[in-house]
């Protein structure tokens, strides 16, 4: 019995010596051997549950060696606040400002105290509690500026109150490695939401196309997901409410809930459960009505409840994807496979973040940024499954089709004949829509697009046959008094009429003529040179002086200006050119008097 109880005293007094060697505090020396220092295994942290230490209490607590070191940075949901400690000393005299940063970026308080042998204290606040800019930087995550005094050793202590998981990721950096460190993970983030844009509006505009629902419930599944991690990632701060710490603080677990009704109304679509499976399909349905609710019950709630219960239903809501996926898959629905090998990733990600956040799993680069690797991976596999759908259905209407044919072989042919016809109406049709698209509805004359491609091979024409060819540019003259005096339903009538006569002038001549645009007509004669189509264009203003315009119980004389230019058809090569020489032309004879005749000048 001796023996037993000497060997008990022992064992107790080994324990006891390992129990202190394991809260022995670990100091921070800032020699120079690393600019980027990771500083939980530095830290040890005391809990407190009511939240209402003061620091002194904390310094009184830390110096009676109730701080315990930290063994984790993801300590899931607590009540209260937690203390954490460090103490640190600076050795690098050109380094004397280093930045403390929380590598996350929904914590709601942060006060940062540095306490210095002399018993000054420097205060820090910071956390999405407070405006955006009461940031030090103006970056995603919390981050404060440390003066860090030459050899001395100084006391850090970090108060850290949350309704949100709490998690201590915090790194001590100089200037140069927090710009280096912060370029690499904003490079990264770009190009992660590049992926994501790129397949959000690739298959918007494939629902915009095909018109099938799928498209748009994943184009609603990336959106949604994708804010989620907007603001977990703390952009949502930095970039869309940096005003609105409130939102800040709901936006994680309102984003949640829609991320999680756009998942299960997505998985509804694809797999066909109304069809395939209809009780799955009423339980999706449940889990999308519970989220709703909590959704708009998350606007008057705790904030740490309705986060903690939406990231508890994230569990449920995948393993029902899960479920779903493998009960239609032994049903016999192919698409499903890949369905579920694109969910794989990205719901072990997600599992991954939520146990993050109760602190189920350590947080490392694989745990923090496992959503984004895996839902990367699953937006290109579903965008590949949609496709495969996709095929497989029109696969199984080919087949459908094919054994109509084989079966009713005379009702195809007729029904063949029918649409020859019908095609050969529509070819009709489009030949009619095609001359009434080139037609100008209010004066019956060709349009401005129609003259530029009928130009073209009247040009080639002139250049082979080596014959003059002419451009008439013609605008009505005072046509704005017309509108004001008489109103614009007397000015399209005079429009009609101006263009009637045009034509008449120029029936005699295979002029092309066409409305180029508001009281503006231009016409290209064939075979004239400029002194031929000059005689042409006083035809047309005799005809224009001669027949006014009857509208309306109003009899309205007409004139109008125009200009002549005979195309070099071997030197002018397109028609800008052409209507630039006349339209010259055309605003000489207005600066002239108008109702008249002015020649472009001949090519040098």
């Amino acid at each position: 019995m001796a023996t037993r109880t000497v060997a008990l005293t022992w064992l107790a007094l080994v324990l006891l010596l390992l129990t202190g060697a394991a809260s022995a505090k670990r100091p921070l020396v800032l020699d120079g051997s690393s600019p980027d220092i990771l500083l939980h295994p530095y830290l040890s942290h005391l809990h407190d549950p009511e939240g209402r230490a003061s620091l002194a209490e904390a310094v009184e607590l830390e110096s009676r060696g109730r701080f315990a070191p930290l063994q984790s940075t993801a300590l899931g949901f607590q009540p209260g606040a937690t203390w954490l400690h460090a103490r640190v000393t600076n050795l690098q005299p050109q380094e004397p400002r280093w930045l403390l940063v929380q590598r996350f970026a929904l914590s709601d308080r942060l006060d940062v105290y540095l306490r210095h042998p002399d018993g000054r204290v420097t205060h820090q606040a910071g956390g999405d509690a407070l405006a955006f800019d009461a940031r030090s930087i103006p970056y995603r995550h919390p981050n404060f500026w440390l003066h860090l005094p030459l050899d001395q050793p100084v006391d850090l202590f970090i108060r850290i109150e949350s309704e949100s998981s709490m998690q201590i990721p915090f790194v001590l950096q100089t200037p140069t490695a927090f710009t280096g460190v912060a370029g690499d993970a904003q490079l990264g983030i770009g190009l992660y939401y590049g992926i994501l844009l790129a397949l959000l509006f690739y298959n918007l505009v494939l629902w915009v196309s095909l018109r099938d629902a799928n498209y748009f419930w994943y184009v609603f599944h990336i959106a949604a997901f994708g804010m989620v991690l907007f603001a977990l990632n703390g952009l949502g701060f930095e970039y869309l409410w940096p005003e609105s710490p409130r939102f800040a603080q709901l936006s994680v677990p309102l984003l949640i809930c829609l991320a999680q009704i756009g998942k299960q109304q997505f998985a509804r679509a694809f797999l066909d459960l109304r069809i395939r499976w209809s009780f799955g399909d009423r339980v999706s349905l449940v889990l999308m009505v519970f989220f709703v609710l909590l959704g708009i019950a998350t606007l008057w709630m705790p904030i740490g409840l309705s986060t903690r219960i939406a990231s508890a239903a994230v569990f449920p809501s995948i393993g029902w994807i899960v479920v779903s996926s493998i009960v239609v898959i032994r049903a016999g629905y192919k698409p499903a496979w890949l369905f579920l090998l694109a969910w794989a990733m990205f719901l072990l990600g997600t599992a991954m973040f939520a146990a993050i956040a109760f602190g189920l799993v350590p947080k490392n680069f694989v745990t923090e940024y496992g959503v984004q690797i895996g839902s990367a991976i699953e937006m290109l596999l579903l965008s590949v499954a949609l496709g495969y759908r996709y095929s497989s259905l029109r696969n199984e209407n080919e087949r459908i089709v094919q054994a109509a044919k084989l079966e009713l072989e005379q009702k195809v042919e007729r029904r063949t004949s029918e649409l020859s016809n019908a095609l050969a109406q529509l070819g009709d049709a489009h030949a009619r829509l095609r001359e009434s698209s080139q037609r100008d509805s209010l004066t019956g004359l060709h349009t401005r697009s129609y003259f530029r491609e009928a130009y073209t091979p009247l040009l080639s024409q002139a250049r082979e046959q080596r014959e003059p060819l002419s451009i008439l540019m013609i605008d009505i003259d005072h046509f704005k008094r017309i509108n004001d005096h008489y109103g614009h339903l007397t000015g399209d009538e005079c429009l009609r009429s101006a263009a009637h006569r045009i034509g008449q002038a120029l029936r005699p001549y295979r002029a092309e003529l066409a409305r180029f645009g508001g009281e503006e007509f231009v016409a290209a004669l064939p075979g004239m040179d400029r002194d031929a189509a000059r005689d042409v264009a006083e035809r047309i203003l005799a005809q224009l002086r001669e027949l006014p315009c009857l509208a309306h119980e109003h009899v309205i004389p007409l004139t109008a200006s125009i200009g002549v230019h005979q195309v070099d058809p071997q030197r002018e090569r397109g028609i800008e050119a052409a209507l630039g020489h006349a339209d010259q032309a055309l605003y000489d004879a207005k600066n002239r008097g108008r109702d008249r005749v002015c020649v472009s000048a001949p090519p040098a």
